[in-house]
């Protein structure tokens, strides 16, 4: 239906373009033979057919004509001319061919053969062109080729009007510039403004990008594009996508916007959102109003969402880091997460959380100041935790596993926790159970620093390394205020379950947690 508007649309603009300037039947229509070598009637001809040989010149009102050779109807005006054909319309439009029909009541001339229409500095060349002098409409009906600056333009049809300077173009519509190369079906091309209008599915290759609109214009004297309906704008490893799409090509600037989608087959990364802009020559674009990120896997594709996303190039316009900031929540089957800001680089496929960062792998939650996530192969690989390093996991029946230290270093076994080194300060608290879940015991120990291992995300068993200190206490005999170490939290109401979940922003109610939830007390 859009295209059908879209042809209705440029066929207005044609039948408007067809409207007569001037009225005819008001128009004298005297042709005055100015100049001829030879002048003589030729009855084989006709009657009334007067012969003109030799630097012919015939005059209609302000136009004039140039020619080698012409024969006259002395009854209808209208007259053929060959070799040399001129017609001089006013001092800045000139037509030229080999050879003219021109019917003098209606003012239309068919020229034929090495057709050059020269307005001010445009010109186009075809071998078969229709000029009317009432409409001041030129029109070739197969191929034309327009030089207007450092334009070229081609087309299969074409209209010229020669008092508004504009040409409306049909068919294998090429436009070729120094720096592009545009391709479209409808065109219109403004010689003063040099600005192209389409109205259908275009296509602009440029040495950088290539660009797809099916509506929009291009300034070509300022290389300005105003692009809409399924725009897309191509590079070598990524492909923008929106509703709308302004580009700046000097400057490598483009502003896009509603259902913007940034694909980076490279790093298999989707990035889509409501604004988005790019900087080409910077190295550098960003997606915000809803933006969020998909870095798609065959198993365990990660889904992230915050305000601002940005994506930095190197001088081979390919990414290598990703920037996220404000309230980012991630979800993978895998590992689920959230922070204020959040790093992302490709070269090492390493993920940097910051501020109040919390991570969720399978039972276990982990927080610290800061959190790094390395990734192979599409699998977690290991993460490092930097201060206040605290990770928790919910006992099967009552109570929770802890881990705190200064630092923490964890490795990943298809995906899951299999071992965490402690470096400072380290204490435990777990629930010892039998294979029953009978209850034996709740440990709690210390150390300088530790390594534990877990399997299925329960700890199985720990290496201290220096200085340590443990103690089992039946559930009875637990002291107060030492089922928690300093710094607890239980932040499971945060936790992204699923990949539409990251777009919520839950908030922790004081009043609404258990005394278990709550954090210690202990000094």
């Amino acid at each position: 239906m859009k295209q059908i508007v879209k042809k209705l649309l440029f066929g207005l603009i044609v039948i408007l373009a067809l409207l007569p300037t001037m009225i005819q039947a008001q128009q004298r229509t005297v042709i005055h033979v100015e100049r001829a070598r030879i002048q003589r009637y030729d009855i084989q001809a006709g009657k009334d057919i007067e012969k003109l040989i030799g630097n012919v010149i015939l005059r209609q009102d302000s136009t004039w004509f140039y020619c080698d050779s012409a024969y006259l109807n002395d009854k209808t005006r209208n007259f053929d001319a060959f070799g040399k054909v001129h017609i001089k319309v006013s001092d800045t439009l000139n037509i030229f061919s080999d050879m003219l029909k021109y019917n003098g009541e209606t003012r239309v001339a068919e020229l034929f053969d090495n057709v050059k229409m020269i307005d001010d500095s445009t010109i186009l060349e075809t071998n078969y062109l229709i000029y009317n002098r009432f409409t001041r409409l030129a029109k070739y009906p197969d191929n034309g080729i327009i030089t207007s600056g450092q334009n070229i333009l081609k087309s299969k049809r074409g209209y010229y009007r020669t008092d508004l300077k504009e040409f409306y173009f049909a068919k294998d519509v090429e436009l070729i510039n120094p720096d592009y190369t545009t391709y479209t079906d409808t065109m219109v091309y403004n010689t003063v403004s040099e600005i192209s209008y389409f109205f259908g599915p275009t296509i602009i290759r440029g040495k950088e990008n290539t660009i797809y609109c099916e509506y929009g214009w291009y300034d070509t004297g300022r290389d300005h594009a105003h692009l809409s309906q399924k725009t897309s704008m191509r590079t070598n490893e990524q492909l923008i996508e929106s509703d709308k799409l302004f580009y700046d090509r000097n400057i490598g600037f483009g502003d896009a916007a509603g259902n913007v989608v940034i694909t980076d087959t490279t790093n298999k990364m989707i990035i889509k959102g409501e604004v988005g802009k790019i900087w080409e020559d910077e190295g550098r674009s960003y997606v915000t109003d809803q933006a969020y990120v998909i870095s798609y896997d065959k198993t365990d594709s990660l889904f992230m969402h915050a305000d601002t996303l940005f994506l930095f190039f190197n001088a081979d316009r390919k990414a290598e880091r990703m920037l996220a900031y404000y309230g980012v929540r991630f979800y993978r089957k895998s590992l689920q997460g959230k922070c204020d800001s959040l790093a992302y680089h490709m070269a090492d496929s390493t993920m940097r959380l910051y501020k109040d960062p919390v991570l969720w792998s399978d039972e276990n939650q982990l927080t610290a100041d800061s959190m790094y996530v390395v990734t192979r192969n599409d699998q977690l690989d290991s993460l490092v935790m930097h201060n206040s390093a605290f990770i928790v996991s919910r006992d099967t029946i009552k109570g929770f596993n802890q881990i705190k230290g200064k630092n923490m270093v964890g490795y990943f076994e298809d995906n899951e926790l299999d071992r965490i080194f402690v470096d400072g300060n380290a204490q435990t608290i777990y629930w010892v159970r039998e294979e029953d879940k009978n209850l034996i015991g709740i440990n709690l120990a210390k150390s300088s620093t530790m390594l534990i291992k877990l399997e299925e995300s329960e700890i199985k068993g720990i290496t201290y390394y220096s200085g340590p200190s443990e103690v089992m206490y039946p559930e009875e005999e637990l002291p107060p205020g030492e089922s928690k170490l300093r710094g607890f939290q239980w932040l499971d109401k945060l936790r992204p379950l699923d990949k539409m979940d990251i777009f919520k922003r839950p908030v922790l109610d004081e009043s609404t947690k258990t005394d278990e939830e709550l954090p210690s007390k202990k000094k």
